[in-house]
């Protein structure tokens, strides 16, 4: 197993005091048709987790008190694969003026994943989590474990529960 692959295992044990399975896929499972496809389930049931940066609002004030490169202003949403985030109701949502896609450095730095292998679960810094509710329709779903091809499987509800997640609709229409 990949040593990431691993160590996502070994934090979710530590963490949560739960065993997940970890799946490894020599094609990758960096997009979620990818992922989709080495499963062998629906898109729509991968738990794809974007890691989003707010600007203005509470994170502004947050981030003009000194807090400069801590997880104030970041945020992560758990979406179905079948549906794209919409940023503005992400920024509307967490009263914010703005939302954009987080920077992969930034959140390497504070989430300790790289895109295309970001967990939904296990960060190193905790950030406000939403989870897309479409996810709940499937009764197990695939998120990412630590590496661009790997994923563990997960019923939804105790996805939701482990990210501390409030699950909300900010997909585009």
């Amino acid at each position: 197993m990949h040593q990431r692959a691993s160590e996502f295992a070994e934090r979710a044990h530590d963490r949560y005091d739960v065993d997940l399975e970890v799946l490894e896929f020599d094609a990758g499972t960096k997009t979620a048709a990818a992922a989709a496809d080495a499963v062998g389930c629906e898109t729509a049931a991968i738990a794809s987790t974007i890691v989003v940066e707010l600007s203005g609002g509470d994170g502004e004030a947050r981030r003009a008190s000194g807090s400069r490169g801590s997880s104030d202003d970041l945020v992560a949403a758990i979406t179905s694969g079948a549906n794209r985030l919409d940023l503005d109701a992400v920024a509307e949502h967490f009263d914010a003026t703005s939302a954009t896609m987080g920077d992969p450095e930034r959140i390497r730095e504070v989430v300790g994943w790289s895109i295309g292998g970001v967990p939904p679960i296990c960060h190193d810094e905790a950030v406000p989590t939403v989870m897309d509710p479409t996810l709940r329709t499937f009764e197990t779903v695939y998120g990412a474990a630590g590496t661009p091809s790997a994923v563990f499987p997960i019923e939804p509800d105790r996805l939701a529960d482990l990210a501390d997640a409030t699950v909300v609709d900010l997909t585009e229409s």
